[in-house]
């Protein structure tokens, strides 16, 4: 769709200027991804990826980890207050997204940039193509790798775990190329637009934790 190109194109620009603000609290603009057929073999890993919810405690080994945590924590909650107003939620949100996006190899800022660009931070967005959640899913996941229960890609730790699953897999399939990977995740492989986007977005989240 040329207007969602331009306006997607038109928010990236904006970001990468420095003036990016609050073009993301009216629209969902996850794309039409695309149902692809899966080896049996990666059927099975990726339902084991996203089975087996854990609580999500972050994994510190150490005093110095504690802190890195507690600052990026600190760093991300106030980055965040323009999305979420209540702190508990704000924590509960970075909590959960540290340890799924440490679960699947993922640098926090580009899972935060994702669904800055996604969602808009929303739990219950859903877009005209039917992707839902904050990393906007699309429901034929559910049925591939999870128990069929699309219902639950509202769930807050249920969305974010398939939406780095699903991430870690497309970046795995394109070997690393973060251009690609992110234009398969969108549903517009080869496009720039998207990455982008993305990519603006991230800048905005990096922190030493990554």
């Amino acid at each position: 769709m040329p207007s969602r190109r331009l306006a997607l194109l038109h928010w990236a620009a904006g970001y990468v200027a420095g003036c990016g603000t609050g073009l993301w609290s009216s629209g969902v603009w996850a794309g039409p991804q695309i149902e692809e057929p899966l080896s049996h073999a990666v059927r099975t890993a990726l339902s084991a990826a996203v089975a087996a919810a854990a609580p999500p405690e972050p994994l510190l080994a150490n005093a110095a980890a504690q802190q890195t945590y507690s600052d990026w924590q600190t760093h991300a909650s106030q980055r965040l207050a323009r999305y979420k107003k209540h702190a508990a939620e704000r924590q509960e949100f970075l909590q959960t997204l540290w340890y799924e996006a440490r679960r699947a190899g993922l640098p926090l800022s580009l899972v935060l940039g994702v669904v800055q660009v996604e969602s808009g931070f929303r739990k219950y967005a859903i877009s005209s193509a039917g992707a839902r959640g904050y990393m906007q899913v699309m429901p034929f996941w559910a049925r591939l790798i999870g128990d069929g229960d699309d219902g639950r890609l509202f769930h807050m730790q249920t969305n974010l775990r398939f939406g780095c699953v699903i991430l870690r897999h497309y970046l795995d399939r394109e070997r690393g190329d973060l251009f690609l990977g992110l234009g398969r995740y969108n549903g517009s492989r080869g496009q720039a637009v998207y990455p982008q986007a993305v990519l603006a977005a991230q800048r905005q989240w990096v922190h030493a934790a990554d």
